[in-house]
């Protein structure tokens, strides 16, 4: 959750954010067809670029890309081994190949890419102000509504995990490798299932009797500015490069 820098003041903090979600959409699209290491290594310039844009500090940064890069370190542990190809060298009977590597970079680079313009448009647009952007740029009430929700009751579905841990770890719970363990861990699993499912109903009646008819409402009013014009074109430009370079093959 980026909303403590949301508030910052830089160029990308000032754009409309309807413009940078469907910037970010199409470059998402472009990086996930592409093949080319050209192209790819284009694209995760752009993304450093733009999170430097939204002056997202080093240590918060490598916080939120440390997740993402454990899933691909797992991935290098199994694709060079397991992709078909020509063999680059061996470790032990198990041969490392050439085409494996490539894939699995070619997924590191795209996994990175992504998720720097993701963090750049967390860290730059108010998650509220983001769900509204969705709203007018029509897309269905249910994503929205469940985009809203996710972000407002995670907090508090976290809470309650928090209270369920400490009244076992009260009652001398400690975690080891048994069934016991296992046990106790669904038990809180489900559990946390019921609850959440009990607050939702809560929620949904309370809404009710508020009168919602599944509109959203925001006092914010968006207004495409020159420099959003000049931003949009500008990234728009530059993934159809990445479009060209990539379909025409042109270097």
């Amino acid at each position: 959750m980026f909303e403590e820098l949301a508030n910052n003041n830089s160029f990308l903090h000032g754009l409309d954010p309807r413009g940078k979600l469907i910037v970010v959409f199409l470059f998402s699209i472009v990086v996930a067809a592409a093949k080319r290491f050209p192209v790819l290594l284009v694209s995760l310039t752009l993304g450093l670029l733009i999170v430097l844009t939204a002056k997202v500090p080093a240590r918060e940064l490598i916080k939120r890309l440390i997740p993402v890069n454990m899933l691909i370190l797992f991935l290098w542990l199994f694709l060079p081994f397991t992709f078909g190809g020509e063999p680059l060298f061996f470790v032990g009977s198990l041969a490392v190949t050439r085409e494996g590597v490539f894939y699995a970079t070619r997924i590191s680079i795209k996994s990175n890419a992504m998720m720097l313009m993701l963090i750049a448009l967390a860290a730059s647009t108010p998650i509220f102000f983001m769900g509204h952007a969705m709203h007018q740029l029509k897309i269905p009430k249910n994503i929205v509504h469940l985009f809203f929700f996710t972000y407002r009751y995670i907090h508090a579905i976290y809470r309650e995990y928090l209270r369920l841990k400490n009244s076992i770890k009260i009652r001398g719970f400690i975690p080891k490798t048994n069934l016991h363990t296992y046990k106790t861990f669904a038990y809180m699993v489900g559990m946390l299932l019921v609850r959440s499912f009990d607050r939702a109903h809560r929620v949904h009646n309370a809404m009710l009797c508020r009168g919602f008819k599944g509109d959203l409402y925001s006092l914010k009013k968006f207004s495409f500015k020159t420099n959003d014009i000049v931003s949009i074109i500008f990234m728009t430009a530059m993934i159809l490069i990445m479009g060209v370079m990539e379909w025409t093959q042109i270097i």
